[in-house]
Protein backbone atom coordinates (compact mmCIF):
# COMPACT_ATOMS: atom_id res chain seq x y z
CA UNK A 1 0.00 0.00 0.00
CA UNK A 2 1.45 3.34 -1.01
CA UNK A 3 0.84 6.34 1.22
CA UNK A 4 1.00 9.51 -0.82
CA UNK A 5 3.14 12.52 -0.08
CA UNK A 6 2.11 15.94 -1.27
CA UNK A 7 4.22 19.07 -1.47
CA UNK A 8 3.15 22.51 -0.30
CA UNK A 9 5.20 25.35 -1.77
CA UNK A 10 6.41 27.51 1.14
CA UNK A 11 8.79 29.99 -0.47
CA UNK A 12 11.64 30.63 -2.85
CA UNK A 13 15.06 31.87 -1.79
CA UNK A 14 17.75 33.78 -3.63
CA UNK A 15 20.92 33.40 -1.55
CA UNK A 16 23.83 35.70 -2.42
CA UNK A 17 27.17 33.95 -2.01
CA UNK A 18 30.83 34.97 -2.02
CA UNK A 19 33.56 33.41 -4.09
CA UNK A 20 34.40 29.96 -2.65
CA UNK A 21 37.66 29.42 -0.84
CA UNK A 22 39.37 26.07 -1.05
CA UNK A 23 40.71 24.26 1.99
CA UNK A 24 42.03 21.44 -0.21
CA UNK A 25 41.73 17.66 -0.28
CA UNK A 26 40.87 16.50 3.23
CA UNK A 27 40.74 12.80 2.38
CA UNK A 28 37.00 12.61 1.71
CA UNK A 29 37.17 15.17 -1.09
CA UNK A 30 37.89 18.83 -1.74
CA UNK A 31 36.68 20.98 1.16
CA UNK A 32 35.24 24.38 0.18
CA UNK A 33 33.61 27.08 2.24
CA UNK A 34 31.32 29.64 0.66
CA UNK A 35 30.25 32.65 2.73
CA UNK A 36 26.60 33.66 2.58
CA UNK A 37 26.31 37.39 1.96
CA UNK A 38 22.54 37.80 2.28
CA UNK A 39 19.50 37.36 0.11
CA UNK A 40 15.73 37.31 -0.12
CA UNK A 41 12.97 34.84 0.74
CA UNK A 42 9.49 35.22 -0.73
CA UNK A 43 6.50 32.97 -0.96
CA UNK A 44 2.95 32.13 0.00
CA UNK A 45 3.79 31.04 3.57
CA UNK A 46 7.05 32.77 4.47
CA UNK A 47 8.99 35.87 3.41
CA UNK A 48 12.00 37.75 4.70
CA UNK A 49 15.67 38.39 4.16
CA UNK A 50 18.69 36.14 4.53
CA UNK A 51 21.16 37.67 6.92
CA UNK A 52 24.87 37.81 6.11
CA UNK A 53 27.21 35.68 8.20
CA UNK A 54 26.30 32.11 7.34
CA UNK A 55 28.21 29.73 5.11
CA UNK A 56 27.93 26.62 2.95
CA UNK A 57 30.47 23.95 3.85
CA UNK A 58 31.05 21.60 0.92
CA UNK A 59 32.88 18.39 0.14
CA UNK A 60 33.43 17.75 -3.57
CA UNK A 61 34.33 14.14 -4.36
CA UNK A 62 36.62 13.21 -7.25
CA UNK A 63 33.64 12.53 -9.55
CA UNK A 64 32.12 15.95 -8.78
CA UNK A 65 29.40 14.67 -6.42
CA UNK A 66 29.02 17.48 -3.87
CA UNK A 67 27.79 17.27 -0.29
CA UNK A 68 26.29 20.58 0.85
CA UNK A 69 25.88 21.78 4.44
CA UNK A 70 24.60 25.36 4.67
CA UNK A 71 23.96 27.21 7.95
CA UNK A 72 22.47 30.70 8.06
CA UNK A 73 19.74 32.91 9.54
CA UNK A 74 16.65 34.56 8.14
CA UNK A 75 14.88 37.65 9.40
CA UNK A 76 11.18 37.29 8.58
CA UNK A 77 9.29 40.34 7.35
CA UNK A 78 7.85 40.79 10.86
CA UNK A 79 11.35 40.80 12.43
CA UNK A 80 11.27 37.22 13.74
CA UNK A 81 14.54 35.31 13.43
CA UNK A 82 14.84 31.81 11.99
CA UNK A 83 17.92 29.57 12.01
CA UNK A 84 18.38 27.35 8.95
CA UNK A 85 20.27 24.09 8.41
CA UNK A 86 20.17 22.96 4.80
CA UNK A 87 21.82 19.62 3.94
CA UNK A 88 21.85 18.29 0.43
CA UNK A 89 23.64 17.00 -2.62
CA UNK A 90 24.50 18.32 -6.05
CA UNK A 91 25.62 16.19 -9.00
CA UNK A 92 25.72 16.27 -12.77
CA UNK A 93 27.91 15.52 -15.78
CA UNK A 94 31.64 16.11 -15.12
CA UNK A 95 31.91 19.11 -17.45
CA UNK A 96 28.91 20.78 -15.78
CA UNK A 97 30.24 20.13 -12.27
CA UNK A 98 33.61 21.60 -13.32
CA UNK A 99 31.83 24.77 -14.47
CA UNK A 100 30.01 25.06 -11.13
CA UNK A 101 33.32 24.66 -9.28
CA UNK A 102 34.71 27.55 -11.36
CA UNK A 103 31.58 29.65 -10.57
CA UNK A 104 30.49 29.64 -14.22
CA UNK A 105 26.83 29.62 -15.36
CA UNK A 106 25.22 26.23 -15.98
CA UNK A 107 21.79 25.02 -17.06
CA UNK A 108 20.05 23.92 -13.81
CA UNK A 109 18.25 21.16 -15.75
CA UNK A 110 21.61 19.37 -16.07
CA UNK A 111 22.21 19.21 -12.30
CA UNK A 112 20.58 17.15 -9.57
CA UNK A 113 20.47 19.63 -6.66
CA UNK A 114 18.19 18.57 -3.80
CA UNK A 115 18.26 19.09 -0.04
CA UNK A 116 16.44 18.76 3.25
CA UNK A 117 16.02 21.97 5.18
CA UNK A 118 15.40 22.35 8.92
CA UNK A 119 14.24 25.50 10.68
CA UNK A 120 14.53 26.67 14.30
CA UNK A 121 12.80 29.73 15.73
CA UNK A 122 11.61 31.16 19.03
CA UNK A 123 8.70 32.93 17.31
CA UNK A 124 5.46 31.18 18.38
CA UNK A 125 3.62 32.04 15.15
CA UNK A 126 6.37 30.32 13.13
CA UNK A 127 6.53 27.15 15.27
CA UNK A 128 4.88 25.27 12.36
CA UNK A 129 8.28 25.50 10.65
CA UNK A 130 9.76 23.20 13.30
CA UNK A 131 6.93 20.67 13.05
CA UNK A 132 7.27 19.45 9.47
CA UNK A 133 9.80 18.12 6.99
CA UNK A 134 10.93 20.48 4.25
CA UNK A 135 12.71 19.70 0.98
CA UNK A 136 14.35 21.97 -1.58
CA UNK A 137 15.25 21.95 -5.20
CA UNK A 138 18.11 24.25 -6.09
CA UNK A 139 20.07 25.94 -8.83
CA UNK A 140 23.62 27.32 -8.56
CA UNK A 141 24.33 30.63 -10.24
CA UNK A 142 27.80 32.27 -10.40
CA UNK A 143 27.07 34.52 -7.40
CA UNK A 144 23.90 33.04 -5.92
CA UNK A 145 21.96 29.92 -5.05
CA UNK A 146 18.26 29.73 -5.86
CA UNK A 147 16.06 27.42 -3.79
CA UNK A 148 12.41 26.39 -4.03
CA UNK A 149 11.30 25.19 -0.59
CA UNK A 150 8.40 22.79 -0.01
CA UNK A 151 6.76 21.25 3.05
CA UNK A 152 5.88 17.56 2.90
CA UNK A 153 2.16 17.14 3.66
Amino acid sequence: MAILINLEHICDAAVKVAKPFEIGNVGTGERRIIDILGGEISGPRFSGKILPGGADFQIIRANGFTILEARYAIEANDGSLVYVENNGVRFGPPEVMAKIKRSEPVDPALVYFKSVIRFETAAPHLSWMMESIFVCSGARRPDAVELSIYRLV
